[in-house]
């Protein structure tokens, strides 16, 4: 019966409403004070409404190897989507960061992301950044966390009339984890991304996830992305936002 009931509502929760295009990495950290792998994949299912019927499945997969002073993160997401009868787009993102533990509450982050979004009329974006990450605190139930780093960023649109993009951004972030119960973890993130050359062309964007551990390996997300770019690619809206709900397989 509990696992009928746990099965209904996984179902139910899966049809979502979505949109984004910045990974939050720090959802997707592993936090360990031990040597060892560690990974996860995750499978959600959505259905969006809007000017068309689109049916979403994305696909994503962590990979973590964490030593005293050294972490390597790889993140690949996929997200397949199919519009009406038979049109399909497709969006992903490739992401490999590494961390350098400078000291105790201090790291150095180094981070390359390849990007495309047939939604967003992103072709191909391409990112390298570097900066520091601040340890604010940390318990056994609360984490929080400060970065800023510059990156560089190439960008081109679907559009081959829209001309290529070259620019150097900032990005400063915002992060917390909460574990208030042994099942139960709440994750939030808040990047700000301005262009340096022009402080009023600037990307804002939040995602909160909570995740409810139904067994000792597999949990149930929930996640909201909110988005906002002040100059997008022509045609695109300035806000966009994500609701998604699926399961996680992790390991350690």
């Amino acid at each position: 019966m509990l696992k009928t009931t746990i099965s209904s509502f996984i179902i139910f929760f899966f049809f979502s409403f979505t949109y984004a295009q910045i990974v939050n990495v720090e959802s997707l950290r592993r936090v360990t004070d031990t040597s060892k792998w560690s990974g996860s994949a995750s499978l959600d299912i959505g259905l969006i409404k809007n000017t068309n019927a689109i049916f979403r499945i994305t696909n994503r997969v962590r990979l973590q190897y964490n030593t005293d002073n050294n972490l390597y993160l790889f993140i690949n997401d996929i997200n397949l989507q199919k519009i009406e009868a038979n049109s399909f787009v497709n969006r992903g993102i490739q992401h490999l960061r590494y961390n350098r533990k400078l000291t105790e509450r201090l790291k150095l982050e180094v981070f390359a992301q390849s990007q495309y979004d047939a939604v967003s009329d992103i072709k191909f974006r391409g990112l390298l950044g570097i900066g520091p990450r601040l340890k604010l605190f940390k318990n056994k139930n609360y984490r929080y966390y400060w970065g800023t780093l510059v990156m560089y960023e190439y960008e081109e649109a679907s559009d081959n009339s829209i001309s290529i993009l070259r620019d150097f951004r900032g990005s400063t972030y915002f992060s917390f984890s909460m574990y208030p119960l042994e099942n139960i973890s709440i994750v939030s993130t808040t990047y700000y991304q301005p262009l340096l050359k022009k402080f009023s062309d600037f990307r804002i964007s939040n995602e909160t996830s909570v995740a409810f551990r139904l067994f000792k390996n597999l949990a149930f997300k929930t996640s909201f992305t909110y988005y906002f770019d002040t100059n997008p690619i022509i045609g695109i809206p300035n806000t966009q936002y994500e609701l998604t709900n699926g399961i996680v397989y992790s390991f350690d």
